[in-house]
């Protein structure tokens, strides 16, 4: 498969697992919903195509570095939770998203 194949491949997973989350979630099951979009298929996917385009270095690496993303992911959804009741949809997504945008920025600082 060459690479556009790839990629559309990737698009495709992607946008399906978007597509059931928001389908889930607008079928009034949050649960659900959360689920789909926290199950590892994505994960998954990446492990897989990391080990057949890079092999098992390319996975460790990526795996170490995935966990410094889960504190800014988690202040990102509880900034959501606690915004969106107070301010709006909109609002909150540009406050959550700039507050995990820095909380990224000093993951980044710590691991220097």
């Amino acid at each position: 498969m060459n690479d556009w194949g790839k990629y559309a491949v990737y698009f495709v997973l992607g946008g399906s697992i978007v597509s059931l989350s928001t389908y889930l979630g607008a079928q009034g099951r949050p649960y659900l919903a959360a689920f789909a979009s926290t199950f590892p298929a994505i994960t998954g996917a990446t492990f897989v195509l990391l080990y057949f385009n890079g092999g098992s270095d390319a996975i460790v690496a990526y795996a170490e570095k995935l966990f410094w993303f889960v504190p800014p992911w988690i202040v990102y959804v509880m900034a959501m939770i606690f915004i969106v009741p107070r301010a709006g949809f909109w609002p909150a997504m540009a406050f959550s998203l700039a507050l995990y945008m820095g909380c990224v920025w000093l993951v980044k600082l710590a691991l220097r």
